[in-house]
């Protein structure tokens, strides 16, 4: 089985930051693009970013100067530092990455189960 699980969500005030984990285990062979979505209540899930196996990013507008996506290869973990958060940030935010499975000739689509991130004074 292959999982990914995010952490490091939580209650900030305006103008803080957090910094989101996502780690993928289980059975997995490697990992192509991964990224970061988020979905506020009664809303579309919309990209936050991705970033590639060459380390290129791509950022929604939103969080442009804000939002740093990163990776660790070695441990199968993608990271989303958030500064100068906005009360609009609010929302889950969920890991997504394309993975192959170890013995198996595919690449699968996954997702985590979703942190919260509230941003209120």
């Amino acid at each position: 089985q292959v999982q990914l699980v995010e952490s490091g969500g939580g209650l900030v005030q305006p103008g803080g930051s957090l910094r989101l984990s996502c780690a993928a285990s289980g059975s997995i062979f490697r990992i192509n693009a991964m990224a970061w979505y988020r979905q506020a209540p009664g809303k579309e899930r919309d990209l936050v970013a991705a970033i590639n196996t060459d380390g290129s990013t791509n950022y929604a507008d939103s969080v442009k100067g804000r939002f740093t996506i990163s990776r660790d290869n070695a441990k199968n973990m993608v990271y989303l530092q958030m500064n100068s958060l906005k009360p609009e940030d609010t929302a889950v935010y969920y890991c997504n990455a394309f993975i192959q499975q170890a013995y198996l000739p595919v690449w699968n689509n996954y997702w985590g189960q979703g942190t919260q991130v509230t941003v209120s004074s």
